[in-house]
């Protein structure tokens, strides 16, 4: 191979692994008709009998990453779309060597069906034949299409890199009616799109990776023919500036080099300079004019007093900036106090790394937080301490009860320096950094706002955890961008994570800070009874740091919970080469126990199959003989990566029709027919990308817990009955009839051989008193 060529095929290949979030479009426009722009996606609403059709490129040069972004941006244009049957329907095509019918145009009646099967295509993959796709549609016509009376609107998905000419073909459609938009995928190419479009083109061409602003160019163009409407009146189409890029490859001069040609009529070569060219990939700006709605805006009143700074959320609704001695509402007003009874301790790095510049905006950032929310009225007691090598409290939790006070002595803290050991800090902070505060049912909640600029040089993630173990209620992460992801460890969610940029927009974030210091985190269902199963999978596609992972998702998931053998039991099984218990639903009365069960759980590796884990919680561990209480709803939370659920559907629903609910954790960035089919028919799955994503979740899955723990209960699903007794319902209760040989509640004892044949495996009559469980009514 040349140099030339091999250095074309280098560039290519790192060009192709180029991050997929490399803008492809640029627009030119203030950051508030952005947010306009975006607003009016939402309020678009085509509804006519028009005939939409998505061409989606499927082949290998356009690649399965950028094939999803063609999926979220059709499954988007269909949120805007009244499908049904008389109105607007709905069809897609695939294509890369051939065209591929999805689905047709008729076979879909509602607007999450289609979208259901937009986001369940499938990447196949090939060469690009876009003409050959146009003129299947030239020759068939639109799959499961109405009359020529009804409009036709073609979306074109693709890179623009077809093999073959694709004007010609485009024309033919265009003049027998169908309106075409053509959307560029990741890189496309440019006079490709042009020649897919139709006229004005300006209106047609579009870019999927600007979601919301490509959306709002079609809605627009569709607009014009009276398909789409708007909720406002007053919205309105206006033509912006834009630029578009594009990724495209180049011949270039790079120069002559001495070579040798033959002479005609004569036997010698004669010495010439040649030119040299290479080839190389650049990006290219196409000047445009976008046609994009904006609608207005609920700040274009200027509803923000005192200096206030108003942001849109939506097309109604808003929220003010204040500067710090004033609240967050749409009017600014002064802050009195914060609302909420707390103790509030700063823990503000002064090492070397944070610096002592850094330092000084901490304080100052705490002095301004105390002047805007403290007040002889105020509900909230504030503390300071510094961190490096050591915990230093500077001011004690309560100390000062008046701001001037807790200023002059915030005031003279001083730098100290060295190494920066968060995770240490967190510990000692737990432990004393409230000192001798109110103890028992009078004592208020417990908060650590964490300010940092330095990442830490020790570990935090179990410090972190023994705090929360130590009943904080909350730790709060402030600092800049570079320690984002190690205060999302630290904290446990990003909402609990405020970043900053320069020292203004520090003092910006006192509104956020006194909002969330004062909201509660969800409460789970901490009252409501319910029998909980965490199935893990422990095989080798998991591997053992990854299994740890999720018995940290799991430690964190039981905190919300309140574990008693009358409210919440937690049971936990493993699997990979075999199935194991690690503990059942009655082994363990409290939080702290479940909490070190589940970290001692072992990881088994081997090939794991969740059918069989499955089918194993269904007979040994959701029984009565396993812990399982009658009349109190159950849940199975399974976690795995997605191997060896192939089998697993079956118990999944034998569990379901049993009266266990089943919720499927399933974490990579594809999610497997297999894992859809696991999640049953109500779609009880939660996908993470990462096992690290995992604790971004776990609010949903306690969500999702809490409303299946409010589910009505059938006493008799599972049966309660041992040694196959037949469960008989009866008013707000049950009883179980026993075979021969069988006594007790749950039919658990044999019976003496004189009761054997008295009991006779038969309810009792309506006379006799009924056996009831010890618990059946919860």
């Amino acid at each position: 191979m040349s140099s030339g060529l091999l250095l074309e095929a280098l560039c290519i290949c790192l060009l192709a692994g180029a991050p997929p979030s490399l803008p492809l479009q640029e627009i030119h426009m203030s950051r508030e008709t952005l947010g306009k722009i975006a607003a009016a996606s939402k309020t678009a609403w085509c509804s006519a009998a028009v005939d939409v059709l998505f061409l989606m490129d499927g082949s290998h040069s356009i690649g399965k990453g950028s094939f999803e972004r063609a999926k979220h941006f059709a499954v988007t244009v269909c949120d805007a779309l009244d499908i049904n049957p008389e109105r607007v329907r709905v069809g897609a095509v695939q294509f890369s060597s051939a065209p591929w019918l999805e689905f047709p145009l008729d076979s879909l009646a509602t607007q999450q069906e289609v979208k259901t099967k937009l986001k369940r295509m499938v990447f196949k993959g090939g060469p690009t034949e876009t003409g050959l796709a146009l003129k299947d549609l030239l020759h068939r016509g639109f799959p499961g299409g109405r009359n020529a009376s009804v409009p036709r609107v073609l979306i074109v998905l693709t890179d623009g890199r077809s093999q073959g000419p694709v004007a010609l073909p485009a024309k033919q459609l265009q003049d027998s009616g169908v309106t075409v938009f053509a959307v560029g995928v990741r890189f496309p190419r440019w006079e490709e799109l042009q020649a897919l479009a139709s006229a004005p083109r300006e209106q047609h061409v579009l870019m999927a990776e600007q979601v919301e602003d490509a959306a709002n160019g079609l809605f627009s163009a569709l607009r014009s023919s009276d398909v789409c409407a708007f909720a406002s009146p007053d919205c309105r189409v206006q033509p912006h500036p834009c630029e578009r890029k594009t990724l495209e490859t180049v011949r270039e001069l790079v120069g002559s080099s001495l070579c040798w040609r033959g002479s005609r009529g004569t036997e010698g070569v004669l010495a010439a300079p040649c030119p040299f060219f290479s080839w190389k990939r650049v990006f290219l700006t196409h000047p445009a004019t976008c046609y994009r709605t904006t609608c207005p805006g609920p700040c274009d009143s200027q509803p923000c007093q005192n200096g206030g700074t108003c942001v849109p959320e939506g097309l109604d609704r808003y929220h003010c900036l204040c500067s710090p001695a004033f609240r967050e509402e749409a009017n600014c007003a002064p802050m009195l106090s914060l609302p909420c009874r707390i103790d509030v301790l700063f823990l503000l790095a002064s090492s070397a790394g944070t610096t002592p510049e850094g330092f000084q905006r901490a304080k100052a950032f705490v002095r301004r937080f105390a002047q805007a929310s403290l007040n002889e009225d105020a509900r909230a007691r504030v503390g300071v301490a510094r961190y490096s090598g050591e915990l230093e409290v500077a001011v004690p939790v309560g100390e000062y009860l008046d701001v001037p006070g807790l200023v002059r002595s915030l005031d003279a803290i001083p730098f100290g320096g060295g190494a920066t050991l968060t995770g240490r800090a967190l510990r000692q902070a737990a432990e004393r950094g409230f000192g001798s505060t109110r103890t028992g049912l009078d004592r208020p909640r417990r908060v650590v706002v964490l300010l940092t600029e330095s990442p830490s040089e020790d570990e935090v993630a179990g410090p972190a955890r023994h705090a929360r173990a130590r009943e904080l209620l909350l730790l709060l992460g402030l600092g800049s961008e570079a320690v984002r992801a190690e205060l999302e460890e630290i904290t446990g969610s990003p909402e609990h994570v405020m970043v900053y940029a320069d020292r203004q927009d520090l003092f910006n974030q006192i509104p956020a800070l006194q909002e969330k210091l004062c909201s509660r985190p969800p409460p789970g269902c901490r009252a409501q009874s319910l029998d909980l199963v965490f199935l893990l999978d422990a095989s080798a596609s998991v591997g053992p740091e990854n299994f740890a992972r999720m018995q940290s998702f799991v430690r964190s998931c039981t905190l919300q919970f309140h574990v008693n053998p009358d409210v919440t039991q937690i049971g936990l099984v493993v699997y990979g080469g075999r199935v194991r218990t690690a503990f059942g639903l009655d082994s363990h009365a409290t939080r702290p126990a479940v909490l070190r069960a589940t970290s001692q759980a072992p990881y088994l590796g081997g090939a794991g199959s969740a059918g069989t884990a499955l089918l194993h919680v269904h007979d040994r561990v959701m029984t009565v003989q396993g812990g399982a209480r009658p009349g109190v709803p159950k849940a199975v939370v399974v976690l795995t990566g997605g191997r060896g659920v192939e089998d697993a559907a079956v118990p999944a629903q034998k569990l379901r029709d049993n009266g266990v609910s089943v919720l499927v954790v399933g974490v990579g960035p594809v999610l497997s027919e297999a894992l859809r089919r696991l999640a049953g028919p109500r779609d009880a799955l939660i996908h993470a990308a990462a096992y690290t994503d995992l604790r971004f979740h776990r609010d949903a899955l306690i969500q999702w817990l809490c409303e299946e723990a409010s589910r009505p209960v059938n006493l008799c699903k599972p049966s309660p009955c041992m040694h196959e007794g037949t469960c008989v319902l009866r008013s707000r209760s049950y009883l179980c009839a026993c075979r021969d040989g069988w006594e007790g509640p749950h039919c658990e004892s044999r019976a003496l051989r004189g009761d054997a044949l008295r009991t006779g495996g038969r309810p009792p009559s309506p006379s006799q008193p009924l056996r009831r469980p010890g618990h059946p009514g919860r």
